[in-house]
């Protein structure tokens, strides 16, 4: 997207990537269309703010955020910009709470602009580049690492659940009943059943293979935080959908299922039943902004795990049981 209207001193300072700036166009549109472009000059402000080089390279960034790769001294940093409804100051109290354990190292905040100044960690390696099942084990140990106290104030798993299951009947009814109705029946009543469930701890809840970036002095460090106080195991369902493309069979399904609930300590059946709720949300999500890929994978997974014979969406127990067996 061309930044023409931006002052020339300013707009030379980065180049916003015609790609991101057509995203948050079009899934916040006017909004989104002045938060980019003003990218330019908060890049300008930070930069004297925090005295940074700004390196010779386009920047990156992911669905929400802008990362501008930057320098302070001999520090290789990354000036995170966040739009401003994804909760930057939310996300720096959990990094300030983590203080790097598993997780990206914070050295500076300025939360009123959606800004982090953040560890350099490598871009080009993220978890999508290991085989998917040292990839999964490496993520449900970070899920364990990073279930510590957390600081007051967050956002919490039960307000989560409760808007799962308010707002999961009323839009698929508003869409034509695209998800077979026991699977809704089952994610309500999971999400009512886990929201207030389980450890009530610091949790990061957009973690997925592409959040776990290699590090220095981690091996793998987790990034984007979406902090929550709640149950670890919130925090499995995207690590299953988001490789469901190499799970083969129903059995590869499970085993992933398991093998990341191991990997984190975590409570099996209330992983499942959170893959089911969020599942279900997801697709949901995908179907109301005209996406193909995630339902269909989320329709996948759901196969797997709630057979749609069941009345009720719920298991027969013969068939819980085989949900859970690492096969």
């Amino acid at each position: 997207m061309a930044l023409a209207d931006c002052a020339d001193s300013v707009a030379s300072v980065i180049t916003v990537p015609e790609p991101f700036a057509e995203w948050r166009t079009r899934v916040d549109g006017g909004a989104g269309r002045e938060w980019v472009q003003s990218l330019p000059a908060l890049v300008e402000r930070l930069r004297k703010q925090w005295h940074l080089t700004i390196d010779d390279a386009e920047p990156l960034h992911g669905a929400l955020s802008l990362v501008v790769l930057v320098r302070r001294g001999e520090q290789r940093l990354a000036l995170r910009l966040a739009w401003l409804e994804s909760a930057a100051e939310d996300e720096a109290l959990a990094l300030r709470a983590w203080q790097g354990r598993g997780v990206v190292e914070l050295l500076d905040a300025d939360p009123d602009a959606g800004a982090l100044l953040l560890e350099r960690l490598d871009h080009t390696r993220s978890l999508h580049t290991l085989p998917l099942w040292d990839a999964a084990e490496v993520a449900g140990s970070l899920i364990r690492t990073l279930a510590v106290a957390a600081p007051p104030g967050l956002h919490t798993l039960s307000e989560v659940a409760a808007g799962i299951s308010d707002s999961v009947p009323r839009r698929q009814r508003a869409l034509g009943d695209p998800v077979p109705p026991g699977w809704v029946e089952a994610a309500c009543r999971y999400a009512d059943e886990l929201g207030p469930a389980g450890e009530q701890v610091l949790i990061h809840a957009d973690l997925h293979y592409g959040n776990v970036l290699a590090g220095t002095r981690q091996p793998w460090l987790a990034i984007d935080v979406r902090p929550l106080r709640g149950a670890p195991e919130y925090s499995v369902p995207e690590l299953i959908w988001n490789r469901a493309d190499e799970l083969h069979t129903d059995a590869d399904v499970r085993r992933l299922l398991r093998l990341v609930a191991d990997a984190g300590s975590l409570d099996l059946e209330a992983a499942h039943g959170w893959v089911v709720a969020r599942c279900v949300d997801y697709w949901l999500w995908g179907v109301e902004r005209g996406l193909t890929i995630d339902p269909a994978r989320c329709e996948r997974i759901l196969n797997a795990l709630v057979p749609k014979r069941q009345p009720g969406g719920r298991p027969a127990p013969s068939e819980e049981r085989e949900c859970f067996e690492d096969t």
